[in-house]
C-alpha cells in the first residue's frame, strides 16, 4: 500500500532528549494492561476477526460517539447496515475528527499492527479495509497473536461476581503466555436502588453461590464465597465503577431488618441505598485487604444521560459523561473509615472531571505508608481523559501532589484488541514531558536517572504492584 508519514517515527516527541528517552527506555518494555474490557471468550478461543469492523468498530462507543455528532444514521452505527458500508462511513468522516484523540488512534492503530501509515479517507477506505481484513486471517492478527505482537505480559479483564472463569481457567491451562487475570466487579450487588435488577440478581446470585440470600450477613457470605472462588482462579484484583464512593458505611439494626424484608417483599425500595451500598462495599473491601488484594475505583461517570436511546440500545453505548459529584469528603471518609482498623488495601481511584484532578492527587497522600511504597495511586486519565491534554494534566497532578516516580501507568480500558497503541500513546507523551523538562534545567540532565523513572512508570511499577515478578 502507498505509505506516508501520518505517524512518523517521533510522533509526539517534540525534543531529542524526549526521543532517546522513548527509544532507550520505554518503547519496547512489555505491557500490564490492569483493567480493560476485553472478553476472555474470545482470547481462550484465539479469535479471528472476520473483518476491520468487527474488530475495530464493533463495541467501540469513542467512534460512535464520534459518528453521531457527524450526522451518521444510526444504522451505520449500530444498527443492521453491512460491515462494510459501516467501515466506509466510518473512512469518510474520519477526516473530520481532526484534533480530537480519535483521528491520531486511528491512525496509530492503522500502523500498529497493520503497518498502514497513510491518512484514512473515502478514497482509501476500500483499499485499506481490503489490505487489513487479509491480515486478520493471518495467525499473528488473532487475539492471543495480537497480544503477543503488543508485548501484553498481563491482561485484567472485568468480570461479574457471578462469572464462571471458566475462559479464564482455559487460557491458564493453555502454553498462552500473557496471564489474563479475572477482576472482581461487584457493581450489581451495590445498585439496591435499581429495585428489579438488584433482586433478579440476588436470585443470580444465591444460585451461583450455593448459599441463599435472605439477610445482610447471607449476602455478605454468598460474595465473600464468590470473592474466595476468584481468588482460587488467580485474581487479585478488584474494581468499582460508581458515581461516587458513598457517604456512610454502616447499617442499623433497623435497616438490616428492612433489608431482608425488602428480599422477601415482590414490590417497594430501600429506604437508605447509600448506607446499604457503604456496608457492603466497606465489608467488601475488609476482604481485599485480607488477600492483599488491588482495589481500584472508577468514579464521576453519569451515565446512560440519552434515556431513548438507552431504551433501544442499553448501557456502554456512547451516551455516558462526565459528572460533576462531589468526592473530597466522600473519599477521605470511607478511606478514613477503613484506615481505624487498618484495613485498606492497595488502592487505585480514577478520576472523570479534570476539575478534580488535584483533588485526587492530593487525597491519596493522606492514606500512604505502612512501609509500602505507592500503596495509594491516582490512576491514569481514562475515558474523557485517555487523551494528550487529559493525560499531561493528570501526570502534572502526581507530580506537584504526590510521587509520579511511583505511578502504576497506562490502562487502555477498553474493548478492542487494538487499543494497546495507547500505550504507546501514553509512553510518547510521558517522554516528552520529561525529556523537555530536563533539557530547559528543571529536571536533571543524567538519561539513565530521569530514564529509569520513564522505565518504572511505563513498566515496572505496575510489575511490582500487582506481583507479577
Amino acid at each position: 500500500m502507498k505509505q506516508g508519514s501520518v505517524i512518523p517515527e517521533d510522533f509526539l516527541l517534540n525534543n531529542e532528549t524526549a526521543k532517546k528517552l522513548f527509544n532507550d527506555y520505554a518503547r519496547d518494555l512489555p505491557i500490564v494492561d490492569y483493567h480493560n474490557h476485553l472478553p476472555p471468550q474470545e482470547i481462550a478461543e484465539n479469535k479471528k476477526f472476520v473483518n476491520l469492523t468487527e474488530i475495530w468498530l464493533k463495541g467501540d462507543h469513542y467512534k460512535w460517539r464520534g459518528m453521531r455528532a457527524l450526522g451518521v444514521d444510526e444504522d451505520l452505527i449500530t444498527g443492521a447496515a453491512s460491515d462494510e458500508d459501516k467501515f466506509m462511513t466510518w473512512a469518510k468522516i474520519v477526516p473530520a475528527t481532526v484534533r480530537n484523540p480519535l483521528f491520531h488512534w486511528t491512525h496509530m492503530e492503522l500502523k500498529d499492527p497493520f503497518g498502514i501509515n497513510s491518512y484514512l479517507n473515502a478514497d482509501s477506505g476500500a483499499e485499506i479495509y481490503a489490505h487489513c481484513n487479509e491480515l486478520l486471517q493471518q495467525d499473528g492478527f488473532s487475539t492471543q497473536g495480537l497480544l503477543t505482537h503488543y508485548k501484553v505480559k498481563m491482561v485484567g479483564t472485568t468480570d461479574d461476581p457471578c462469572d464462571d472463569l471458566k475462559y479464564h481457567k482455559q487460557i491458564g491451562e493453555s502454553s498462552f503466555a500473557t496471564k489474563v487475570k479475572p477482576s472482581f466487579r461487584p457493581d450489581k450487588a451495590l445498585l439496591i436502588d435499581k429495585t428489579g435488577q438488584f433482586k433478579a440478581y440476588m436470585k443470580q446470585l444465591s444460585s451461583v453461590s450455593g448459599i441463599e440470600i435472605t439477610d445482610i450477613e447471607s449476602l455478605l457470605a454468598a460474595l465473600r464465597s464468590r470473592v474466595d472462588f476468584f481468588a482460587a482462579h488467580n485474581c487479585s484484583i478488584s474494581d468499582h465503577g460508581l458515581s461516587a464512593l458513598p457517604a456512610v458505611y454502616s447499617l442499623t439494626d433497623a435497616e438490616k431488618r428492612e433489608f431482608a424484608a425488602f428480599l422477601k417483599s415482590p414490590d417497594g425500595v430501600f429506604s437508605n441505598p447509600d448506607a446499604f451500598a457503604g456496608y457492603v462495599l466497606t465489608e467488601l473491601c475488609k476482604v481485599y485487604n485480607e488477600l492483599g488484594w488491588v482495589q481500584q475505583f472508577h468514579l464521576g461517570a453519569l451515565r446512560n444521560n440519552n434515556l431513548g436511546m438507552f431504551n433501544k440500545l442499553g448501557p456502554d453505548t456512547g451516551f455516558d459523561s462526565i459528572g460533576d459529584f462531589k468526592h473530597a469528603e466522600r473519599l477521605s471518609g470511607f478511606f478514613g473509615n477503613l484506615s481505624l482498623t487498618d484495613e485498606l488495601t492497595k488502592t487505585i481511584i480514577y478520576n472523570l472531571n479534570p476539575a478534580d484532578n488535584e483533588m485526587f492527587a492530593a487525597m491519596i497522600g493522606n492514606f500512604g505508608g505502612g512501609g509500602m511504597k505507592g500503596k495509594m495511586q491516582y490512576g491514569s486519565g481514562w475515558w474523557f481523559l485517555d487523551q494528550k491534554e487529559g493525560i499531561e494534566r493528570q501526570l502534572n497532578a502526581l507530580s506537584n501532589m504526590g510521587m509520579v516516580s511511583n505511578f502504576v501507568g497506562m490502562l487502555t480500558d477498553s474493548r478492542s484488541f487494538l487499543s494497546y497503541s495507547r500505550h504507546e500513546y501514553f509512553r510518547r507523551i510521558l517522554c516528552n514531558m520529561f525529556g523537555a523538562e530536563m533539557e530547559n534545567g528543571q529536571l536533571p540532565d543524567d538519561e539513565k536517572w530521569i530514564g529509569k523513572i520513564v522505565s518504572d512508570i511505563c513498566y515496572y511499577n505496575a510489575e511490582a504492584y500487582f506481583n507479577l515478578g
